[in-house]
C-alpha cells in the first residue's frame, strides 16, 4: 500500500506542476460539451417557407396559420405562380412552398377528400426528411379537426382515432439523445488521452527507468498512475452532468450515487485503456494519435451516440460489443432520461465492469513484459 500510496502522491504533485494537462482534463470537456452541444442537434427551426394559395378561404389561411405558428416554418414569401417557386428554390429563399388548391375550403367543410402540395427543396436530404414529417403532421392536425367538426355535424359510424404518447422525451428534443452521448464521449476521450500522454511523457523524459528500477509493481504502477486521473476526471464528468443540466435542461429523474457510480466504472476502464495505449506508444505524438483513433471514432461512430446500432450492418454490429460507450449510454440514458435502477440495465453495467478488469490486467501484463526486458 505504501508503494501504491507514493506513485499516487506522485501523480497528483505531477498533474498540479502540469498545467496544460489539467486544463485538458478540466476546461477542454466543458468547451466541448458547449461546442458540440449547440451545435449538433436534429431539431430544424426557421425553415423559409413560401406558399402559393389558390383558395384564398379562412380553411387555407388556417393551414398557414398551422405551419407559422408551430415554431418549424417562417413564411417568407405569399407567390403566384409556378415560376415563382422555381425562383425560391434555386435562389435558397425558400426550402419549403405550400401549394393550397382552389376549393380547399369546401372541401374541407363537407370532409370530401382533398389534398395540398408541398414543393421541398432536396439538396440536403436529412433536412428535407424532416421537413416533410413537420409538414405531415401539422396537415395531419388540421385534418384531424375538420373530420371531427364533419362527423359531428353528420353522425355515421364509428370516428377511429390514434392518440399517441411519448415517453421520457415528450417534446422529441434531440439535444436530449445527444447531450448523453456528448458526455460518453467527452469522458471517453480525455481520460484516455491523459493517461496515455502521462505515461509516454516519463518514457521521454527518462524517469520510467527510474520508476522501473524501484520496488513499485507493474500493478501499483498501473492503479497508482490511474488514481489521479481518475479523481479530476469524475469531478470533471459530474461537472459536466451539472453544466448539461442547466445550459440545456437535461432531467435527472434517477439516482445520482448510481450515477457517480456508474460513471466511475466508465472511467476506471477508459483511464486503464490510456495506459494500454502508453505500453505500445513510444512518443507522445503516436500515444495522442492512438488515444484519439482508439477512442473518438469507436465512440462516436459505433456506440449508438448519432447512429442507431439496429441500422448498421451484422458484422459492425458485432464489433459494437468491444465498445464501452455502447453500454455507459444505456446505463445514462436510463439513468438520467427513464429514471430506472440497476436492475434495467445491469447487464450493461456487467459488461462495464468486465471491460475495465481486462483492460487493467492487460495493461499490467504488458508493463511487467516490458519492466522485464529492459532489466
Amino acid at each position: 500500500m505504501r508503494k501504491l500510496a507514493a506513485v499516487v502522491v506522485k501523480e497528483f504533485r505531477q498533474i498540479g506542476r502540469d498545467r496544460r494537462s489539467l486544463l485538458i482534463l478540466l476546461f477542454v470537456p466543458a468547451f466541448f460539451l458547449l461546442i458540440y452541444g449547440y451545435a449538433l442537434s436534429f431539431d430544424i427551426r426557421n425553415i423559409p417557407l413560401a406558399v402559393e394559395d389558390r383558395d384564398r378561404s379562412s380553411a387555407s389561411r388556417e393551414v398557414v396559420s398551422a405551419f407559422v405558428n408551430s415554431g418549424y416554418f417562417d413564411l417568407v414569401a405569399t407567390i403566384a405562380g409556378e415560376r415563382d417557386i422555381d425562383r425560391l428554390l434555386d435562389e435558397g429563399a425558400a426550402r419549403a412552398v405550400l401549394v393550397i388548391p382552389a376549393g380547399f375550403g369546401r372541401d374541407a367543410r363537407t370532409a370530401t377528400p382533398t389534398s395540398v402540395q408541398l414543393v421541398v427543396n432536396g439538396d440536403n436530404a436529412n433536412t428535407a426528411t424532416t421537413v416533410v414529417g413537420y409538414a405531415v403532421a401539422l396537415i395531419a392536425a388540421v385534418s384531424a379537426r375538420y373530420e371531427v367538426e364533419a362527423r359531428l355535424a353528420s353522425p355515421g359510424g364509428p370516428l377511429l382515432r390514434a392518440e399517441t404518447r411519448v415517453w421520457y422525451n415528450p417534446e422529441l428534443r434531440s439535444t436530449l439523445f445527444l447531450v448523453p452521448g456528448l458526455i460518453a464521449y467527452i469522458a471517453m476521450l480525455t481520460a484516455v488521452v491523459s493517461t496515455a500522454l502521462s505515461i509516454v511523457r516519463e518514457k521521454e523524459a527518462g524517469t520510467l527507468e527510474q520508476v522501473r528500477m524501484s520496488p513499485v509493481g507493474p500493478l501499483a504502477y498501473v492503479v497508482g498512475k490511474t488514481v489521479p486521473y481518475f479523481v479530476v476526471s469524475l469531478a470533471s464528468a459530474v461537472a459536466i452532468v451539472g453544466a448539461a443540466m442547466l445550459l440545456f435542461a437535461l432531467p435527472m429523474r434517477g439516482s445520482w450515487p448510481l450515477l457517480v457510480g456508474s460513471v466511475s466504472l466508465f472511467l476506471v476502464g477508459a483511464l486503464a485503456f490510456g495506459v494500454l495505449i502508453s505500453t505500445v506508444a513510444e512518443t507522445q505524438q503516436v500515444a495522442f494519435q492512438l488515444a484519439v483513433l482508439t477512442s473518438y471514432l469507436p465512440t462516436f461512430m459505433l456506440s449508438g451516440f448519432i447512429f442507431p446500432i439496429s441500422s448498421m450492418p451484422a458484422a459492425l454490429q458485432l464489433v459494437t460489443y468491444a465498445v464501452p460507450a455502447r453500454y455507459f449510454l444505456t446505463v445514462l440514458r436510463g439513468i438520467v432520461l427513464k429514471g430506472v435502477g440497476a436492475a434495467a440495465f445491469w447487464r450493461d453495467l456487467a459488461a462495464l465492469a468486465i471491460f475495465a478488469v481486462v483492460i487493467l490486467s492487460l495493461a499490467s501484463l504488458r508493463l511487467r513484459r516490458e519492466w522485464s526486458a529492459s532489466r
